[in-house]
């Protein structure tokens, strides 16, 4: 893996807090439960409430998590004062979501100073066991000199 270093000596503590405010995280249960330069883990615990009508974790709640550990995988990396922002993604899922936690891995491939292509494995933790779910590649985009902050926030800011 290549060793990346960060355009922000805040990274880690913006990466925190963004993360905290995504509520629909909070509304699943998801955290972070490894951050690196470059690589961001986010996991869920299964519950009834995020699985589809045959018991799998449902595909969209998968793709969330995927697309929260690129995002923030990518956003490591990005200078102070940018937001990232998904431009496109593509999602595998490789075998139904069955499992007591699920974790998506996400690890930056490629980073460029506009465009930052990430890598994401999601699996399925029953115990010790661990098994492939899903695979995502997805394109992120670095909005610089934009606030990484509510638009509600943003626009009574500015009047």
């Amino acid at each position: 893996m290549t060793a990346f270093r960060p355009r922000n000596p805040h990274w880690e503590r913006h990466v925190r807090e963004s993360f905290a405010r995504q509520a629909f995280m909070t509304l699943i249960g998801g955290e972070i439960v490894s951050l690196a330069p470059g690589a961001c883990a986010v996991a869920v615990k299964a519950r009834p409430d995020l699985c589809q009508q045959r018991g799998f974790l449902h595909g969209g709640v998968t793709t969330a998590l995927a697309d929260t550990a690129a995002g923030f995988s990518a956003y490591s990396l990005m200078p102070e004062g940018s937001a990232p922002l998904t431009v496109e993604l593509k999602i595998n899922l490789l075998s139904p979501a069955v499992g007591d936690r699920f974790v998506a891995k996400g690890r930056v491939l490629r980073s460029g100073r506009t465009l930052t292509v990430v890598e994401v494995d999601v699996d399925a933790e029953t115990g010790p066991q661990s098994k492939l779910i899903a695979r995502m590649l997805a394109t992120m985009i670095c909005l610089e000199n934009t606030p990484d902050a509510p638009q509600e926030t943003q626009r009574s800011a500015h009047g």
